[in-house]
């Protein structure tokens, strides 16, 4: 399953990746964060993996690009899915910047989120949404 969603940011590309980078500010943006812990390479640097824990799930994340301030991807695995998620920052104007995050679900483990996939893609979908959004809402006012 592969989707993308794309929303404007009013803040500069500097601005919008230094948050997006800075693993204490996603607890303002993420529902349920709760840590993001490197477990092997150097932050943010091809190879490097971190486990991201929420209330009510675990990540691993493993940093397959970082070209930023152009685009970074990363592979997310936890017991029940494997996906990548490919961002690109673009800058519209001094003041504004572009952030698309293209998601490709690779795996589904289990007959529950496998039947979810099918039925109501929509909800992975959505998620991604409200996190972006909320990601915009807490660049905009800080």
């Amino acid at each position: 399953m592969k989707f993308s969603h794309t929303i404007n940011i009013k803040a500069p590309r500097e601005k919008v990746i230094d948050i997006f980078l800075d693993p204490e500010k996603q607890q303002f943006f993420q529902d349920g964060f709760i840590s993001k812990t490197l477990t092997y390479g150097t932050p943010n640097q091809i190879g490097a993996q971190s486990l991201i824990v929420y209330k009510t799930l675990e990540l691993k994340e493993t940093v397959l690009i970082n070209r930023l301030p152009e685009e970074f991807k990363g592979l997310y695995e936890h017991k029940s899915t494997t996906n990548t998620m490919h961002i690109n920052f673009s800058i519209i104007d001094n003041y504004t910047t572009s952030y698309t995050s293209q998601i490709h679900y690779t795996k589904f483990n289990g007959f529950i989120i496998k039947l979810l996939a099918k039925c109501f893609p929509f909800i992975f979908k959505k998620q991604v949404e409200k996190w972006m959004n909320q990601f915009k809402i807490y660049v905009e006012k800080n």
